[in-house]
């Protein structure tokens, strides 16, 4: 059920007085939330880790792409499920042809360094407050500290998976006195700190906070749970991510969504389902930016035909057909991207409903991450398992099972791909997922790449790409040049030198 609970959020975010600066990634907030005489009680705590969610939603000065938004383009434009159209943006087409530079404006990331500043505030602040208030517990400091450190390392997690090496700001800027020009971090380091903080944040997280839109719209023990697990799938570190996946399977709070007629609703279009682990609560009163994306007549993608044709697949004979797809992922006459701009299975929304929620993480990424972790320690027969009942959930058609042998690591692997983009479809994980698969044994798996990008950019753009994609340092977004410009301790990329 909604509530208002977005709208809370962006209040309390305006009342802190949260904003930022012209600086060096955004990272300076207004004096209101860091005075002296801020600090005082749980429930200023409480407000200012609220805003942490809300600067999720929206960059409060209005300027920036939202992060929602920004992760969907992150996380499809450079895979094969997008088509472009006459509104699709010059960077936007720049991306999805291999073609980025520094001067494109989706690779400015200074709105989730944004929120990283604003989740060191906390982290830095908030235990003053158990000075100040006799009524505030180490438990509920510890428990927002959680919070703030889950949200830190989900924020680096996508930096890290996005740019490669990035700066590592562990404590809060809080005037132009304290911004400082940090080089950039390799990868192995800004994992090994998202690892620590998610430890961290694990021991004082709470399993609920007995509201259920809370529970799927704020970190919980099993939300931290479900980024740990795809950080160590991102490592490769595969008997950590089962452990990981375990923790929340184990719980057993949540669950697969039964296919009906209100499936579609109830899990996309209402959600905070027993399926959802963490989405992000967009409400009446907090729209987000997708039907613009999505739903207008200068929409600035469709569906590619791949997803009906070959991902999905048609049979039309039996009538039978997967639930993720006509009507949920995709509007199968025009192929618009409907997810997030329907309102049942066969209804537009209005642009004033749009409101669907961003989902983080699904009851069937922790599923489906457990196969592709088995599938690499050639455990298939589980992994198949785990597979089929997301399948049979879906009603997936037999013409997209590829029966891989249990025992061949490598076809049960491709599988898993394969079931997680029917799965996932437009919920921004499509390139991080390929490049995740990819980049495995010192890309033993290239071809994938170099056949997904040949099926995505115009045929007389095809050798061009591949030849980039095969530098690994290609898979990277380049800084963006205002951030070299005002930080003089960064260097670019080095596909962009």
């Amino acid at each position: 059920m909604r509530t208002g609970y977005t709208y809370l959020f962006l209040s309390l975010l305006l009342l802190t007085g949260i904003s930022s600066c012209k600086k060096w990634a955004d990272l300076k907030p207004a004096d209101g939330i860091i005075s002296d005489n801020y600090w005082k009680t749980k429930e200023q705590v409480q407000a200012a880790v609220i805003g942490c969610y809300a600067s999720l939603l929206a960059d409060p000065a209005g300027t920036k792409t939202a992060l929602p938004e920004l992760f969907f383009l992150w996380g499809e434009l450079r895979a094969d499920m997008l088509a472009s159209t006459q509104g699709t943006t010059v960077d936007e087409m720049a991306i999805m042809n291999v073609n980025a530079v520094p001067s494109n404006a989706l690779t400015d990331w200074s709105a989730v360094y944004r929120t990283i500043n604003y989740c060191n505030i906390v982290i830095d602040y908030a235990p003053k407050v158990l000075e100040n208030d006799n009524t505030f517990t180490k438990e509920a400091l510890n428990a927002y500290l959680s919070e703030a450190k889950a949200l830190r390392a989900l924020m680096y997690f996508y930096l890290v998976r996005t740019f490669g090496e990035v700066p590592l700001k562990l404590t809060s800027t809080t005037n132009d006195n304290e911004i400082v020009a940090i080089p950039k971090s390799t990868k192995d380091v800004v994992l090994t700190q998202i690892l620590k903080d998610l430890e961290e944040a694990e021991s004082g997280a709470v399993l609920t906070y007995g509201i259920q839109s809370y529970d799927k719209g704020r970190v919980t023990r099993y939300t931290v749970n479900t980024i740990q697990a795809d950080v160590y799938l991102w490592m490769d570190k595969y008997e950590d991510c089962l452990k990981a996946c375990n923790k929340v399977i184990d719980s057993k709070k949540f669950g697969l969504l039964a296919a009906s007629t209100a499936w579609f609703t109830d899990l996309f279009r209402t959600g905070n389902s027993t399926e959802s682990v963490f989405e992000l609560q967009y409400s009446s009163q907090k729209l987000n930016t997708f039907y613009n994306m999505f739903a207008i007549s200068s929409k600035r993608f469709l569906a590619a035909n791949r997803v009906m044709d070959l991902v999905y697949g048609v049979d039309e004979s039996s009538g039978i057909k997967d639930i993720r797809a006509a009507g949920s992922a995709v509007r199968a006459e025009d192929n618009l991207i409907w997810k997030y701009v329907g309102k049942n299975g066969t209804d537009l929304i209005a642009s004033g409903d749009s409101y669907t929620h961003w989902f983080v993480y699904r009851y069937p990424d922790v599923l489906l991450m457990k196969a592709e972790a088995l599938a690499e320690l050639n455990r298939g027969s589980e992994a198949l398992e785990l597979i089929q009942v997301i399948r049979n959930r879906a009603h997936a058609l037999a013409a997209t099972n590829n029966n891989p042998d249990p025992a061949n690591k490598e076809d049960v692997a491709l599988f898993v791909l394969e079931e997680r983009a029917r799965e996932f479809m437009f919920e921004g994980k499509r390139w991080f997922d390929v490049l995740r698969y990819v980049k495995r044994n010192n890309y033993a798996r290239i071809n994938y790449l170099m056949d997904m990008i040949s099926n995505v950019v115009p045929a007389n753009m095809i050798k061009t790409a591949q030849a980039k994609l095969r530098d690994a340092n290609s898979n990277y977004l380049p800084i963006y040049q205002y951030e070299l410009q005002t930080n003089k301790n960064l260097v670019q990329n080095p596909f962009y030198k």
